[in-house]
């Protein structure tokens, strides 16, 4: 059995991360920290939990941090930077869920998240965990960084198109929009449900954290620099996220469909919808997967693709627990073969 720990687990993304790891034949998380609960039964802050998990919350510093094989942090940016190091010292591999590791540029990095990144020895050695792209070295990785939901929706459709160089890199539109759980747990009057029902509304449209993140995995994939604009939408739903991205073709006339059934055909948690079905949120509610479609405007050389994902499963948490099963050697699918909800 792997033995696991959480750091931070308080917020959805680690509650999230409790209910997939519990359900795990091969996992026995043994800890789970916060400072703000220590002591306090994991089940009376989850009720969902009720007769599945006997866990005392604990402080971040708790020894038994120390017996694990892998550890998740799902903390607040600038945690996991300072805390990693230690474990993976006593070979216990490391899976943050935030964004400490995610951009390989540490000035870059404090630009985006206001604070300075002071551990560029830990960022070089990091791997970036979009298995779709990278299984490789995730396999490999001690420090392992897990990319965001925007990210991750946004290279999944596009990765096709770029490796087979289909598309002008230049004029790339990502039109994205996201369920509230996407902003966390935290107390916060922007997100109160008066404030988010019933209404959609841009924002970070001047820039987004996960700008710099998507356009680095862009550029690794095409080899060259790429330019494209992003825009995030909140959305009156609680979970689920939709990518809907507009390229041009170099050719017009090329037949997309079959780039994406070859690219994804041996991946497991990535479905190319029959031609004319549009993806939605719902079908991947609360599942691992990421349903993709898309449609060329006709007489024009321009396409759209959509692709859907959870937010707090594939887009963090489910994403987290592909990597664990992909760095301890074990079926990539185990403990994330639930299918979406309905309704």
């Amino acid at each position: 059995m792997i033995k696991a720990g959480i750091i931070g687990g308080t917020g959805y993304t680690g509650v999230e991360l409790l209910r997939l790891l519990h359900n795990h034949n091969m996992v026995d998380v043994v800890a789970i920290s916060s400072r703000s609960l220590d002591g306090k039964r994991v089940d009376s802050i989850f009720p969902s939990l009720v007769g599945h998990s006997n866990l005392i919350f604990s402080l971040p510093n708790d020894a038994v941090l120390d017996t694990c094989d892998v550890i998740f942090f799902a903390t607040p940016h600038g945690v996991a930077m300072e805390g990693a190091g230690a474990f993976i010292k006593k070979g216990i591999k490391v899976i943050d869920l935030g964004a400490d590791f995610r951009i390989t540029d540490p000035i870059e990095w404090s630009k985006w998240y206001g604070m300075k990144h002071t551990q560029a020895s830990l960022l070089d050695s990091a791997v970036y965990g979009l298995p779709e792209t990278n299984r490789a070295q995730v396999k490999e990785a001690m420090l392992l960084a897990n990319p965001g939901c925007y990210p991750t929706a946004v290279q999944l459709a596009l990765k096709p198109l770029i490796t087979n160089k289909l598309i002008s890199l230049s004029g790339i539109v990502a039109d994205c929009k996201s369920g509230v759980s996407g902003a966390g747990r935290g107390a916060n009057q922007a997100m109160l449900l008066c404030e988010t029902s019933e209404s959609l509304k841009s924002y970070g449209v001047g820039g987004h954290r996960h700008y710099p993140e998507i356009k680095q995995a862009l550029e690794i994939l095409a080899g060259e620099e790429v330019n494209f604009t992003f825009v995030p939408h909140l959305v009156p739903m609680i979970r689920g996220m939709q990518a809907t991205i507009y390229v041009d073709l170099l050719d017009e006339n090329v037949d997309i469909r079959p780039y994406f059934i070859d690219t994804y055909s041996n991946e497991p948690f990535v479905k190319i919808l029959d031609e004319g079905v549009y993806p939605e949120t719902r079908s991947v509610k609360s599942s691992n997967f990421c349903q993709i479609s898309m449609q060329k405007i006709p007489n024009s050389n321009k396409l759209v693709i959509m692709s859907v994902i959870d937010n707090l499963v594939k887009g963090a948490s489910g994403q987290a627990v592909q990597n664990m099963n992909i760095m301890f050697g074990l079926d990539e699918t185990s403990g994330l073969t639930s299918i979406g909800l309905l309704p």
